[in-house]
């Protein structure tokens, strides 16, 4: 997750919140010593992702952050996206991606429509 992200989920859940799962926070300002309970890395590093992605365990989870979300649609790290629509009429809001616009083709994996209204797409990447 991004800063940002990792900032509300703190402030709003606690630390605990991160207890029994693998998070890492992408920070170029955070420093590791003062968040133990969180991997603290500065830079994107598509080896390093690598890396990760052969360790044994779940899918990864890339959750808020659209600056690093682009970032790692751009390299080529993503293969899933999952995308939930709530059916409420803001002014304004977050872009899902920021600018520059680089078009991601996506193929529909499925989908859910939920008694609230909300729909949940899961879109496969077409590298």
């Amino acid at each position: 997750m991004g800063r940002r992200t990792y900032e509300a989920a703190s402030k709003r859940l606690g630390e605990a919140a991160f207890t029994g799962t693998t998070a890492i926070v992408f920070s170029r300002t955070m420093k590791q010593q003062d968040h133990p309970e969180v991997t603290v890395v500065s830079e994107l590093n598509p080896d390093w992702v690598r890396t990760l992605q052969t360790r044994s365990g779940k899918d990864i989870w890339l959750f808020g952050g659209s600056e690093l979300f682009r970032s790692f649609l751009d390299s080529g790290q993503v293969d899933t996206v999952e995308v939930n629509v709530i059916p409420v009429l803001l002014g304004g809001g977050v872009p899902l991606l920021p600018p520059p616009y680089n078009p991601a083709k996506l193929r529909l994996l499925s989908h859910k429509i939920y008694r609230s209204g909300r729909v949940s797409l899961a879109y496969q990447v077409q590298h």
